[in-house]
This record gives structure tokens, C-alpha cells and sequence, in this order.
């Protein structure tokens, strides 16, 4: 049902309901009835125009107060067709702002029924079927009115729900967005800060190596600069799938080339060549589902970051493991730990957030003692069971 928005009486309304009673009286008089029009019916006649000017306003008050000088009207036998427009204009306006169709055929129904009834009795067969004829045309109009109220109730909830949809799929589009830029820069400050962290530590190394009073080392040297040849290739060879991704591309990246599990030994051998002592465990890892496999490498990758670069650890321990239906991941140091209860940066935000992408949640903070421990359970409810390790790398 469509509410329509009501307001009190308008200047505006006012000269068409004078004019129109005007007419009226014009009418009574010019072409009298059955009883020529005197003062009381002049009164009755304009007395029933009134009730149009509050129609706006109250529509249901406004047809029974017409209704009742109508009818007083109707059987004192005054000219009949003089009070038509008038009640027409209450009906039709009754039947747009008031309320539903068997409320407006009941009260138009008991009035014109009123009418035939009171003609009946003062009047002849011929004034009865005029009246009737009236009674189909006012009926007629009610009905017209209430189809075409239907009609543009139906649209207009049609027309609201397309629009909603639309809102929808506009902040569908919007929300997608957003958790996609999310991800990139995820994978953008691990990969960069995972690579440049390591290649700075191997750069150092190398540095020493040459200024070093002891006789340079010439394959020590080397081993140390393949190994910073081999984080950038690894590392332009991530950021060339991230920047596939920021340019829009349509090629999707291969599930196979997606970093996982299989990737966590090079993880460790660069953190080894950094100087870090890392011992990786992972038994009872299995086969896991691809997001689930990324998100372990990116939080074994992240923790790594942080031990070498803030934790002035000498061993790490990094380890996967199948408990229930949850993969626990475990990397904890021997180093010096945060300041606070947490340490500042994104790099746990971002290891929280890998979490919560597949569903997981994920701990870090103070190991008992010294050193630093981070804890990630992330679940498995799609994951095939198999046995197995994910390319376990030995102390």
C-alpha cells in the first residue's frame, strides 16, 4: 500500500470547491427536481462541498461527514445530479489517500444504497435508474482508482527492489575491492620485507667477509652473493604475480605457483644464510588446501622477517602440524622478544589478518623465559587426510 503525504487544508483548494458549489446551486436552481431548491437546501448543497477542502487531510473523515449531508440531501428530493461531482471527487479522493478497496466499496456501497432506497420510497421508477446508472459510474470510478493504486503500489515496490539489488551489488563491488587491495598489500609488505630483510642481512655478511682481517674466503664470499642472487629471483618472481594482480590482468596465477608449504625449506635456508640457526618440522603437515597452504608459508614467512630483523635470536624453530582438524603453525626464537606484550608494525596485524582469511586465528607474543612465540591454528574442515611431510627440512 502506498502512504501518500498528507497536509491540511491549502489556499489552493479553495477556489475550486467555491466554484464548484457555485455550479452546483446553478444547476438545483436552473433545473429543479422533484423540490425546487429553498434555503435549507441551499445550505445542505453548499454544506456538502466543505468536507472537499479537508479531503487532503482526512479523507475518511472528510466522506462521512459528505456522506451524511448527501444523504440528507438526496431524500428531501432535491436536483439529485446537482451533488454528483461533488461526491465523486470525495470518493476518488477517499479511494487514492484513504484506505483499502473494501473499506471505500463499503461505505460507497451503504451511501448510493441509502440513496436508491430513499428515491424509492419519494420518488419514481424513472429517478431510480438514473440513480442506479449514477450508483455504476461512481462504482466504476472506485474500482478504477483502486487497479490503477494497485498498478503503481506494485511498480514502486518493484522499482525499490531493483534499486536495492543494485546498491547491493554496488557494495559487493566496493567490499570486493577493498579486501582485494587487503590481500595485495598483505603480500606486497611480506614478500618485499621477508626479501629485502634477508638480502640486507647477506649483504652485510658479505661486506664482512671483504673487510675482515682473516684471508678472504673466496667460495664463503660467493655462496654468500648466490644467495643474494637467489632471494631476488625468488622475489621478482613473486612480485611478478603480485603486479599481474594491480595491473588487472585475466590470466590467472596456476594453483602449482601459488607459495606453500613446499616453499617453507627456502624460507629456512635463507634465514640459515643470514646466520640464523632454524630447524623446520613438519610431519605431520599432510596435503592441505591451497589458501590454507599460502597462509602458513606467509605466516612462517612474516615470523622469520621479524626474528632476524628485530629479535637478535641464534636458533628458531619452525613447525607444522596436523591437530584435529586445525593445522598449527609454531615459530618461536631464542631472541631478546618485543619491548611490550606486542610489537608494533603490521607484521603480526598482517599474520592475524593471513589467519582470519581462512577462518584460523592466530597468538604471538612473550615465550616462558626469553624469545618470542607465534602460534597460528588455522582449519581444515576441506583439507584431504594424507600422510606425509611438506618438504621438512632437517636442523
Amino acid at each position: 500500500m502506498v502512504i501518500v503525504p498528507r497536509a491540511g487544508v491549502q489556499r489552493r483548494d479553495v477556489p475550486p470547491v467555491v466554484a464548484l458549489a457555485v455550479v452546483a446551486a446553478a444547476v438545483a436552481v436552473k433545473w429543479p427536481g422533484v423540490r425546487p431548491l429553498d434555503v435549507p437546501g441551499a445550505v445542505l448543497l453548499a454544506g456538502a462541498h466543505v468536507p472537499l477542502l479537508l479531503l487532503r487531510r482526512w479523507p475518511g473523515g472528510a466522506l462521512l461527514a459528505l456522506v451524511a449531508l448527501a444523504v440528507t440531501y438526496h431524500l428531501a428530493q432535491y436536483q439529485h445530479h446537482a451533488l454528483v461531482p461533488a461526491e465523486v471527487i470525495a470518493l476518488f479522493g477517499y479511494a487514492v489517500l484513504g484506505w483499502r478497496v473494501r473499506i471505500v466499496l463499503s461505505i460507497a456501497g451503504a451511501l448510493l444504497t441509502t440513496c436508491v432506497i430513499g428515491m424509492a420510497m419519494r420518488a419514481g421508477g424513472g429517478s431510480v435508474r438514473e440513480q442506479i446508472a449514477v450508483i455504476e459510474a461512481v462504482v466504476a470510478i472506485v474500482i478504477a482508482v483502486q487497479v490503477w493504486r494497485s498498478h503503481r503500489t506494485r511498480v514502486a515496490a518493484i522499482t525499490e527492489r531493483a534499486e536495492r539489488a543494485e546498491r547491493t551489488r554496488e557494495e559487493e563491488a566496493r567490499r570486493r575491492v577493498a579486501e582485494e587491495r587487503l590481500r595485495i598489500a598483505r603480500d606486497l609488505h611480506d614478500l618485499l620485507a621477508h626479501s629485502i630483510t634477508v638480502i640486507g642481512v647477506q649483504a652485510g655478511a658479505a661486506a664482512h667477509l671483504v673487510r675482515g682481517d682473516r684471508p678472504l674466503d673466496r667460495a664463503e664470499l660467493g655462496d654468500a652473493l648466490a644467495s643474494i642472487a637467489a632471494t631476488c629471483r625468488d622475489a621478482r618472481t613473486e612480485l611478478r604475480g603480485t603486479l599481474q594482480v594491480l595491473r588487472g590482468t585475466d590470466v590467472e596465477p596456476a594453483p602449482e605457483s601459488l607459495p606453500g608449504p613446499d616453499a617453507i625449506p627456502e624460507l629456512v635456508r635463507a634465514a640459515r644464510a643470514a646466520g640464523l640457526a632454524v630447524t623446520f618440522d613438519g610431519p605431520g603437515a599432510g596435503p592441505l588446501p591451497p589458501e590454507v597452504g599460502v597462509a602458513a608459508y606467509r605466516i612462517v614467512q612474516e615470523a622469520l622477517t621479524n626474528v632476524v630483523k628485530h629479535a637478535a635470536a641464534r636458533t628458531a624453530e619452525v613447525s607444522l602440524e596436523r591437530r584435529g582438524g586445525e593445522l598449527v603453525v609454531r615459530v618461536a626464537d631464542d631472541g631478546r622478544g618485543p619491548a611490550g606484550a606486542t610489537p608494533g608494525g603490521f607484521g603480526v596485524l598482517g599474520m592475524i589478518e593471513r589467519a582470519r582469511s581462512v577462518g584460523g586465528v592466530l597468538d604471538a607474543g612473550p615465550a616462558p623465559g626469553h624469545g618470542f612465540v607465534v602460534t597460528a591454528s588455522l582449519p581444515l574442515a576441506d583439507a584431504p587426510r594424507g600422510a606425509g611431510t611438506t618438504g621438512a627440512v632437517s636442523p
